[in-house]
């Protein structure tokens, strides 16, 4: 073999060492690392897969959970649009006079009652008039077990006269007395669970109409009773 073709096989052997460590080196490396991207682009694919297929169900969910919602809060309004009408029908008298106002706002009602007809002027019991009246609106909101009856005491902001003073401070107590008064008259004379029950006392501070005229400050002596929807805090709804 001559020099020169003895050369050329060295060069070609050191190529082909180099060729090979290069391969080792950089190539084959990056074949791995090309088999492990492709490997995790499919587990990923997998993933994503698996996660439109677990969304798309619980869209289907959510869905079905909006669609029964709507249904029983409908049927919740019209058995409340139900209670809405027999209170008319029974109050026409005193609503044509101005004694009473009943309201529906979606599933929550309010009846507000104005204080001369139920009780006499500075006091907190009821009179026989009152105990007439409460008897015929308690005996409607009886049928209504799946809300909450919250009764709501308000005052004018006339202080209270100087001879009720030692009986009612202020009109925090009267308010606070009427609105006691009433709801232990609809738990124990008509029968209303107590747990539906609830008693407020707002005195004057939430008037509804002017207490700068005799008519307006005769408007805010009411008692205002609402049914409201319950809640997980309402404790009627808590479970024994």
């Amino acid at each position: 073999m001559s020099t020169f073709s003895t050369i050329l096989l060295v060069v070609l052997v050191l190529l082909l060492g180099l060729a090979g460590y290069y391969y080792l080196a950089e190539i084959a490396p990056l074949k791995v690392s090309m088999q492990e991207v492709q490997q995790k682009n499919q587990e990923l694919e997998f993933y994503v897969e698996q996660l439109e297929k677990k969304n798309a169900n619980l869209s289907a969910q959510l869905e079905e959970k909006i669609k029964e919602i709507s249904a029983e809060k409908e049927q919740e309004i019209s058995k409340l649009k139900t209670t809405y009408d027999d209170l008319i029908t029974e109050m026409k008298d005193q609503i044509e006079k101005g004694e009473v106002t009943i309201t529906q706002l979606a599933d929550q009602l309010k009846v507000n009652i104005v204080d001369r007809i139920i009780f006499p002027s500075g006091e907190a019991e009821l009179t026989a008039q009152g105990i007439k009246v409460m008897e015929r609106v308690g005996n409607i909101l009886k049928a209504t077990s799946d809300k909450i009856i919250k009764v709501q005491g308000h005052t004018d902001n006339i202080p209270i006269h100087p001879n009720l003073q030692k009986k009612f401070p202020s009109n925090w107590e009267l308010s606070a007395a009427r609105a006691i008064n009433v709801v232990r008259f609809l738990h124990e004379k008509v029968g209303i669970d107590a747990k539906q029950l609830e008693a407020a006392s707002y005195g004057e501070f939430h008037p509804i109409a002017t207490n700068q005229t005799p008519k307006g400050r005769a408007r805010n002596r009411r008692i205002e009773i609402l049914l409201i929807p319950q809640t997980s805090d309402s404790p009627v709804a808590i479970k024994q």
